[in-house]
């Protein structure tokens, strides 16, 4: 795939920005923050990968594996399309006179059950309203007649809206939001347990109406906190992810303007974790913040001292096309668009790299039902990445 260059990143990052005024903005400007420029550092490819062109998308967002074998693939102003041999197929859904591409708005997640029984679709209304569907599926079509709403949250502002959504190992709903927008976050909805701005939150979509609230979530015996929530302190959680392989929860959550990070937690986590915002930005106390007592710190964060300015959370990679890359988490940056990777063992990061590709402005990747990982930029591209 070509390679943009140092001037057309830093052009693209200063597009970025102005998403921050909440004006009325393009399809290619999510998600949003600042950028200080330097140079990037040079790592080796930890696997011999390319970037293979499969489908073009009108500002593809977000996808899911889907029934027999089919990857859907979500564009932000509001269809949904399953890729095929011959690329997207005409929508199979199309709710584009329902939601809006202001600010960092749109159709921002996509998710099927594992039994292939619902889907389920993340945007954000006409008035900015965060808003999660459920469709019935027979037979591997959408019964559209069945459409219900699941949740919904106001959003204050125009940005960090989070939107994220699957289902864990344990057959539950999960849902990322942002803090609400602005900067700094100006309400404090971080580290506000009675909120679920800044929030991943887990939900059972089928066990009550409109949905039950899992009696092992962490919270549901604090009077003052929302059941809801599994995990707080998260900024603008852009794209999360549980490893097929070990069911470990992984989240890229978007800094303010000086760090990025990726927060971790095992398996067998009881939920609960406190990831630090507002009063920390990855490791670093923000704005003179005091790091919370219980602060959960980033399994890895990178500054922006190079291209980067907004970490996309990406998978551990488990297929089987690509032996040397399995195990490995595959994520990237919106601003620089190479794919990199971490090695994490226990928690720890034990190698850093990148696979040498560079994908665009990466909005979201794909995990399909084999575990092949696709690779979305916002101005329409979606690759595969295949053994070189």
């Amino acid at each position: 795939m070509k390679v943009r260059t140092r001037s057309s990143a830093i052009i693209g990052a200063l597009v970025l920005a102005a998403s921050l005024t909440l004006t009325t903005a393009s399809a290619q400007e999510l998600p949003a923050d600042a950028l200080t420029v330097g140079a990037p550092p040079a790592v080796a490819p930890t696997a011999e990968v390319v970037l293979t062109e499969v489908a073009r998308a009108q500002a593809p967002s977000a996808g899911a594996a889907g029934p027999d074998g089919t990857v859907w693939i979500a564009e932000r102003a509001g269809t949904v399309r399953v890729l095929g041999d011959d690329g997207l197929g005409e929508p199979v859904l199309d709710i584009s006179a329902e939601t809006t591409i202001d600010g960092e708005r749109g159709l921002l997640g996509v998710a099927f059950d594992p039994e292939f029984a619902h889907f389920y679709i993340s945007y954000t209304d006409l008035e900015g309203t965060s808003t999660i569907d459920e469709f019935a599926v027979r037979d591997g079509q959408l019964r559209p007649e069945t459409r219900r709403t699941v949740l919904t949250q106001e959003q204050p502002y125009a940005n960090h809206n989070g939107g994220d959504i699957r289902f864990g190992p344990d057959g539950y709903l999960y849902i990322a939001f942002g803090d609400g927008g602005s900067g700094g976050d100006p309400h404090g909805n971080g580290q506000n347990l009675g909120t679920l701005l800044g929030k991943l939150l887990r939900i059972d979509p089928r066990g009550g109406e409109p949905y039950a609230v899992p009696a092992d979530n962490p919270f549901v015996a604090d009077a003052n906190a929302k059941d809801e929530i599994w995990a707080y302190g998260l900024r603008n959680p852009w794209r999360f992810s549980f490893d097929a392989g070990t069911g470990d929860l992984l989240i890229g959550d978007v800094g303010q303007s000086e760090w990025e990070e990726i927060d971790w937690a095992p398996a067998d986590s009881p939920g609960g974790e406190n990831y630090g915002w507002s009063s920390m930005e990855g490791n670093h106390p923000f704005r003179g913040g005091t790091e919370p007592a219980n602060h959960v710190p980033p399994v890895h964060e990178y500054d922006r001292s190079g291209l980067g300015c907004s970490v996309t959370g990406g998978y551990v990679y488990r297929g089987g096309a690509v032996a040397d890359l399995v195990g490995q988490y595959v994520f990237s940056d919106y601003c620089d668009g190479t794919i990199r990777t971490l090695r994490i063992e226990d928690g720890e990061v034990t190698g850093e790299g990148d696979l040498g590709v560079e994908g665009g402005e990466v909005i979201s990747f794909v995990e399909d039902g084999d575990g092949e990982l696709y690779v979305l930029a916002i101005g329409g591209t979606i690759a595969r990445i295949d053994p070189a």
